[in-house]
């Protein structure tokens, strides 16, 4: 099989400053789709101006949980990012957010998820458990994955770019954060996950007939910016 060179992101999370050097990274390998597996505008930062960068770009994307959360409704005083987002984001955005798939086959052999194939707030790859987070074992993934017949299954939400390559020859995809190297959470316990660089990251799929190729990427950008944003919108939290 011979299929182009495809750019996989995700978790862009607002923060437009390092999209553009993503996608102008992406541009200058001369590739052309572009799959963005979710999680893209929820963060106090540059939720509007994100949304039009996806839009102009014609990008694929996935429909990440935050992202599914901006289309419920929830009571916005718990959730200050959440107010944040949904006060910049145009009804029209919200109306092209609705359109996101929660997955998706691309061309037949790649398939593309946020979390894992039954939920957008789970990891795929990755246990969490009360000593901390761990790679799961094969055998735990492969029972996750066995309804997926596509060969190349992209996830992200954990924000750590990961390539496994499973004993039946299929390989799972998480090509890391865009805009977000590091974050704590709650769900399912309280853990953190940290990617150790600032870098962008997003990930190369590719077969020329000869086999599949992946690349991992990472993207350096003025990181400094995002950390003044999130310090102007009085979020120390965000402030990476």
């Amino acid at each position: 099989m011979n299929i182009p060179r495809i750019a996989v992101m995700s978790d862009i999370h607002g923060n437009f400053l390092v999209l553009d050097a993503v996608l102008d990274d992406i541009k200058s390998k001369n590739i052309t789709t572009i799959i963005n597996l979710g999680d893209s505008f929820y963060g106090p930062l540059f939720p509007d101006i994100t949304a039009n960068r996806l839009i102009k770009t014609n990008v694929i994307n996935i429909m990440g949980n935050q992202d599914r959360l901006l289309l419920e409704g929830l009571d916005m005083s718990e959730y200050p990012s959440l107010k944040f987002v949904k006060e910049r984001l145009s009804p029209d955005h919200i109306s092209w957010i609705k359109t996101f798939p929660k997955n998706m086959v691309v061309y037949e052999s790649i398939y593309a998820c946020h979390g894992s194939p039954d939920s957008d707030q789970a990891y795929l790859i990755e246990d969490v458990t009360e000593e901390g987070v761990r790679i799961r074992g094969v055998e735990d993934i492969m029972m996750e994955i066995q309804r997926i017949d596509q060969p190349i299954i992209l996830c992200g939400h954990s924000h750590v770019p990961r390539t496994v390559y499973l004993p039946d020859g299929r390989i799972i995809i998480n090509p890391g954060s865009v805009g977000l190297p590091a974050y704590a959470d709650d769900v399912p316990q309280k853990h953190k996950m940290e990617s150790y660089s600032p870098h962008a990251k997003y990930a190369i799929v590719s077969n020329n007939g000869g086999g599949w190729l992946v690349e991992q990427i990472s993207v350096p950008y003025d990181w400094n910016k995002a950390w003044e944003q999130a310090n102007k919108n009085n979020r120390n939290d965000w402030a990476f």
